[in-house]
């Protein structure tokens, strides 16, 4: 019987070693075999009347006895040790773990009326972090709808030997508390168990409150007075829009002037008094529809039910103007690019328009450069520093690097390059008339069989005036490779032989012909 006492008492000295330190089990081990000592005393009193040689053989064996049992329950009690070692170790690199995760991990928290009720970091089981919430968040608002729950009831269940808590009402589970989550919100498990439920207790009561019936005839008055309001506004802007319109057409008969570019009326009173109104009328039904857009997230929001839908509708409405903001302020630097390269250029042209001019009227003369030449030049030069001023600008227009951008450019160079051939032909030919020079405006040319005076030159036809008052458009295509006859510059420099045939009667003394041909010159 005594050494069942023994073994018992060993036993929980190795059950207590679970939490306390080894030297305190050393001495309760101690304590143990001393009190076995006496009972070795009592057995010896008792059998005094026994043999010496007796007594020394069963002391000796017991006495073997205890030393076997000591060594088997140190042997034991060294692997409890490790045991509890290799298991806070395991806690301590699981927690070091965590920690170095909680800088990239964001959790996802739990929201009920504004309120986070907890963050979930971790899965558990085969739910996942998101589900976690899910399921819980469900679980509160079905409790939150349910007028007989009594929050006060909510409890905790400790479960798998303390490594979980559940949060119970009624035997069923609102949510699961994990040793892990405690870690990730660097509580322990119990704080962290008592804190979730003093939140979700609150929480439900909270919307008992708001589902309550006093609050669904609040709900419904404030659901009639924001349409009431919102009706009052239209009325009142359509209103607003009758008085202005009629304040307007008077306004138009009385001080409204025309808009005329030189002779052209280009807006009569009339007219621009229906575009006034037009604008007016557009005007008002933007504002309409900034109250709209206003009013009808608002409607949905007061009802518990279709706040959610509130929340997206408001979403849809701020997420496109929060983009295009974000857009327009992240292009600003863009546009001051552009607009600096703009004005460079601009006033790059208007210095080489400068020297044209001064070129043209001969006030600056460069050898060997006619002044004839100086608009032409002054046209290619332009042309092409608003083709270096675009080709800077494209890389800063919005939605350049854009594939629809990019291909749209590609399309439209397409179309102008297969239909404009003959087009760039008479430019080319014009260009190249201009530099050789072969007439000028006034000049009196011969093309062909055609006899004219030159009245126009573009880059794409020249026009001659006949004698008979007639005009001939040629394109500068057919002119480059048609031989010109300058009549003008012939006469000019160099005196022109007029071929003509005469016939003169043979009656009619040559004297008289000679004369009259000579006066006819």
């Amino acid at each position: 019987m005594k050494i069942y006492k023994l073994l018992f008492a060993l036993q929980i000295a190795v059950i207590t070693a679970i939490t306390p330190a080894y030297g305190q089990l050393s001495k309760i081990t101690d304590a143990i075999l001393g009190t076995e000592q006496d009972a070795l005393e009592g057995i010896k009193e008792e059998n005094i009347e026994k043999s010496d040689s007796q007594i020394i053989a069963e002391l000796t064996e017991q006495i073997q006895q205890l030393k076997q049992n000591e060594a088997s329950y140190l042997l034991e009690l060294e692997k409890t040790k490790g045991m509890l070692f290799a298991d806070s170790l395991h806690e301590q690199r699981k927690k070091d773990i965590i920690d170095s995760l909680k800088q990239f991990v964001q959790g996802t928290p739990v929201v009920i009326e504004d309120d986070t009720i907890r963050i979930f970091y971790t899965s558990y089981g085969g739910f996942t972090v998101p589900v976690r919430v899910a399921n819980t968040t469900h679980n509160i608002l079905l409790l939150g709808d349910t007028r007989s729950v009594k929050p006060d009831s909510i409890y905790l269940l400790e479960v798998d030997d303390g490594e979980q808590i559940e949060i119970m009402y009624a035997n069923k589970v609102i949510t699961s508390v994990l040793k892990e989550d405690a870690m990730w919100l660097g509580m322990s498990l119990d704080s962290l168990a008592k804190k979730d439920r003093d939140a979700i207790v609150n929480v439900v009561k909270q919307l008992h409150e708001k589902n309550s019936f006093i609050h669904i005839l609040k709900r419904i008055g404030l659901f009639l007075l924001v349409i009431a309001i919102q009706v009052a506004l239209i009325y009142g802007t359509n209103w607003l829009y009758r008085k202005v319109r009629y304040r307007v057409a008077r306004y138009a008969e009385k001080k409204l002037k025309p808009i005329s570019i030189r002779d052209y009326e280009l807006l009569t009173v009339k007219r621009l008094t229906q575009i006034i109104m037009f604008l007016f009328s557009i005007f008002r039904y933007i504002i309409i529809l900034i109250q709209l857009i206003i009013s009808i997230p608002i409607l949905f929001s007061i009802f518990p039910q279709t706040k959610h839908l509130a929340m997206t509708l408001f979403g849809y409405i701020l997420t496109p103007l929060k983009s295009i903001f974000a857009s327009v302020i992240g292009y600003i630097p863009n546009l001051f690019t552009i607009i600096i390269i703009y004005y460079l250029i601009k006033f790059l042209i208007r210095g080489v328009k400068f020297l044209a001019s001064e070129i043209e009227g001969e006030r600056l003369k460069i050898p060997g450069f006619y002044p004839d030449w100086a608009m032409p030049t002054f046209n290619i030069v332009r042309f092409l520093l608003i083709a270096f001023m675009i080709a800077m600008i494209y890389p800063y227009l919005p939605g350049s690097s854009s594939g629809v951008f990019q291909g749209v450019s590609v399309f439209v160079g397409l179309i102008v390059s297969l239909g404009s051939g003959s087009a760039i032909g008479n430019i080319i030919a014009g260009l190249v008339i201009t530099y050789m020079r072969p007439f000028r405006i006034g000049d009196r040319i011969k093309l062909g069989e055609v006899i004219g005076d030159v009245i126009e030159k573009t880059p794409f036809v020249t026009r001659l005036k006949t004698p008979r008052n007639e005009i001939i458009t040629m394109p500068n295509s057919s002119i480059l490779s048609s031989q010109v006859t300058n009549l003008t510059l012939s006469a000019s420099d160099y005196g022109l032989i007029v071929h003509a045939n005469v016939a003169v009667g043979y009656e009619v003394p040559w004297q008289v012909a000679h004369e009259l041909l000579i006066k006819a010159a």
